[in-house]
């Protein structure tokens, strides 16, 4: 694709927020009583949100612009956050984490792939340098502790080096004799062979047919594969040929993808920033001075005296840029006299109105008239407005702005200066601030005689806080090292979202029509993950504008995939991973206190290296119903108490997201254990009612473990005899019967079903019991 490609996907991704968004304007400000029209609405506008991010996000990755795509990730992130605000909609509609939406799929002519949550690629290209650096860093950290295997470097003694090389030339001799015997064996043979054809003569007419049939056979089989073939492309069962092959475009657009993130990190915006420093830095800075020295004079003739400078956490010299006549300061400050007079009548009249209710007795009687039920009502958003204003600035400079002129695509200069020089403005400010309190110093001294020991008393108390508190504080890489030692910092495995394979249930309305509620598929769990886990951690603006959810608790039967998501929310967005299971942590920090030491240790460092997961596995533990044993003062209990405070110290800022694991949550003490965890997704294992789901995932499981699918394999049956089987029993039945040795027989001895359905024969499958439970 060229960039005029990409252009227009964003020209048109524009087109559609426009009409979404006044659609919602017509829709959703009126209320509505019936809830089965408010669904619809909700989910037809979650789903274009996702079309709209989809298309934003790839325009984003694709494009080298830096203003442009500036501009599209204000936009992304509002559209992302929309998505949050109405999915948390219909969650509150329906009462359910689950939606089935496959009759609104249909009416909107689309594929249930069109719901996949896409992952944005900036999550992790903005902040490569960084994870990578972190990622050295822990490597070291481990391997220094010993917590990771280096690579095996072991001196050997010379009598295990001469029985290695005898070994080896006894092999190699027994090798060189088989080979020897082989050759002889053929060798007679052939010549028992010539005699017989010798003394019983030649037939050629034998030989012609013998030669005719297998050409025939070979001849026909081929046809029949190809026939084969045709008709699963003429059923839309498979793609075309030249469909499957990679295009010469498709290996071109994978080495301009190569480069493409290089250019995309080109530093011109730093170049420019330096040559405005140098050029306007001078001009800017005489004209702060000359303000804030005007400023100060004005203050002098209306009030007699000179004013405090405001401190760094006012803004400094900010909080006094106001190009104010006399006149409107005097003003102000009658105004301010007469706002606290009115604060000060204002709380004696409400003393008065208390003490006058507390003599007065509360009638009874309610004799006002019942409120009606307006309907439903869409809930104030906090990212229509970041919409409605890049929409805005959308159509006002880019939508008709002529970039035939640049050759490149990637910047424009003068858009950079104009960012660039605000930032060289508060560069500048910052160091006027300090010669400009210097002097202002000096003019108190000089003409009001000001210079007051409290100020000094105050900074000299200051200071000796500033020096205790240091001596207390520690450094966050500390912290961090001290963390990784204990094992509570673990390195997360490379998974990703899209490798937790699960197929779109498509009968979920249609069981919901006749009140039975479906089992969640794979691709709804997937969808859930990255709406709850990544999306947030992956963007500050979403995190901070959306609807907050700090725990998120993932159960169900074990193999179905718990700890995989666990590790895939990490990779997908660079996140540190805390281990804070039972199990790992007792007796890591001893003591009443040691608990409460480490949850305060890893609160600080994940909010530190945001964003961050603490995980908790076999989380029912903690909640056990169990009381703890006497004389057991570091109990993993303890931590259940804990967690609220440690869920409450969270704010929406901290991109740190609590995940439980849990296999038996029905164990737990449910009245803690459901305040901690508001947001609670059930994985249950795949039925054989999503039958190509689980065809799909033995295909995907041979194949990834380097095995060949040949007709010798039913993967239809397997599906069917693996009903009650997990994700995890699917894997391990799998890597049973692929060593290393069956692959290299693989060739001559192709993989049969019966081999996958004896080695899945020995593990036990869930039980309906367990399922009914987890219910």
């Amino acid at each position: 694709f060229s960039f005029s490609t990409y252009n227009k996907m964003w020209a048109d991704a524009q087109k559609d927020l426009d009409i979404q968004l006044q659609r919602e304007r017509e829709e959703f400000l009126q209320p509505e009583k019936d809830h089965v029209k408010v669904f619809k609405m909700l989910a037809a506008s979650y789903i274009k949100y996702i079309q709209i991010f989809r298309s934003l996000e790839t325009a984003h990755d694709q494009l080298l612009h830096q203003q442009k795509r500036a501009a599209i990730r204000k936009v992304l992130d509002g559209v992302i956050g929309r998505i949050l605000e109405i999915k948390k909609e219909m969650v509150a509609l329906e009462n359910s984490e689950f939606h089935y939406i496959d009759n609104i799929l249909l009416d909107l002519q689309l594929l249930p792939e069109d719901l996949e949550i896409p992952i944005p690629r900036y999550f992790i290209k903005e902040r490569l340098g960084v994870l990578q650096q972190r990622e050295k860093l822990l490597d070291e950290i481990l391997l220094s502790a010993g917590l990771q295997a280096q690579e095996p470097v072991r001196t050997m003694t010379v009598e295990e080096a001469t029985k290695l090389i005898q070994v080896a030339e006894r092999a190699r001799q027994g090798r060189c004799r088989a080979k020897l015997m082989k050759q002889l064996y053929l060798e007679d043979k052939r010549q028992r062979q010539t005699k017989l054809q010798v003394d019983m003569g030649p037939s050629p007419d034998a030989a012609a047919t013998c030669i005719q049939k297998v050409w025939r056979g070979y001849i026909q089989h081929r046809k029949t594969e190809k026939m084969r073939e045709e008709e699963m492309i003429f059923l839309g069962m498979s793609l075309p040929p030249h469909l499957m092959a990679p295009s010469i475009s498709q290996i071109g657009a994978r080495q301009v993808n190569a480069l493409q993130g290089e250019v995309q990190e080109r530093h011109d915006d730093i170049f420019i920033k330096d040559k405005l420093r140098e050029m306007e830095g001078p001009h800017i800075k005489e004209a702060l001075e000359e303000q804030i020295g005007q400023c100060f004079i004005e203050n002098w003739h209306i009030t007699g005296r000179f004013p405090d400078y405001p401190t760094e956490k006012a803004g400094g010299s900010k909080a006094i840029f106001s190009e104010k006549t006399p006149e409107q300061v005097m003003e102000e400050l009658a105004n301010q006299e007469k706002m606290a007079l009115e604060k000060a009548q204002k709380g004696k009249k409400e003393e008065k109105k208390e003490k006058v209710k507390e003599k007065t007795p509360q009638k009874t009687g309610n004799k006002s008239a019942p409120v009606e039920d307006e309907g439903w009502k869409m809930a104030p958003s906090n990212f229509l407005s970041i919409m409605e204003e890049g929409s805005s600035q959308y159509k006002a400079f880019w939508q008709n702005r002529d970039m035939g002129w640049d050759f490149h695509q990637d910047h424009d200069p003068e858009l950079i200066k104009e960012e660039k020089r605000e930032e060289v403005e508060e560069e500048i400010r910052v160091q006027v601030d300090e010669l400009m309190q210097q002097k202002l110093e000096n003019l108190k001294l000089a003409v009001d005689g000001e210079k007051s020991g409290k100020q000094k008393k105050g900074r000299k108390s200051e200071k000796v806080r500033a020096a205790m508190m240091s001596l207390v504080r520690r450094t966050i890489d500390s912290l961090y090292r001290e963390l990784v030692e204990k094992e509570l910092l673990i390195k997360a495995k490379m998974v990703n979202l899209s490798d937790y394979v699960g197929k779109y249930n498509y009968l979920g309305s249609t069981l919901r029509q006749v009140d039975v509620e479906p089992v969640p598929s794979l691709a709804d769990v997937r969808q859930l993950i990255a709406l709850y886990g990544v999306l947030p951690l992956g963007s500050q603006t979403v995190h901070e504008k959306a609807p907050l959810v700090k725990a998120l608790l993932l159960a169900g039967p074990a193999g179905v995939g718990k700890k995989m998501l666990v590790h895939a929310i990490c990779t997908e967005t660079g996140a540190n991973l805390f281990n804070l299971s039972a199990s790992n942590i007792t007796g890591k920090y001893p003591g009443k206190n040691g608990l409460q030491m480490m949850l305060h240790t890893v609160l600080k460092v994940a909010k530190q290296l945001q964003p961050s997961v603490v995980w908790i596995g076999d989380t029912e533990k903690i909640f056990s119903k169990a009381a703890p044993k006497a004389g057991e003062k570091v109990s993993p209990e303890r931590l259940a108490v804990m967690l609220p405070k440690f869920l409450k110290a969270l704010k929406a800022q901290d991109r740190v997201l609590l995940v439980g694991t849990t296999t038996r949550p029905f164990d737990a003490n449910l009245k803690p254990f459901c305040n901690v965890y508001q947001k609670i997704i059930l994985i249950p294992r795949p039925d054989y009612s999503s039958r190509f789901g689980k065809y799909f995932l033995w295909k995907h499981i041979i194949l990834q473990n380097g095995g060949a699918i040949t007709n010798l394999v039913n993967i239809s049956c397997l599906a069917k005899v693996s009903d009650g089987y997990t994700q995890g029993h699917m894997v391990q039945a799998v890597r049973a019967v692929l060593s290393e040795l069956r692959l290299l027989q693989m060739t001559r001895k192709p993989l049969r079903t019966e081999e996958f359905v004896t080695s899945l024969a020995t593990q036990d499958p869930v039980y309906k019991e367990e399922e009914e439970t987890f219910k």
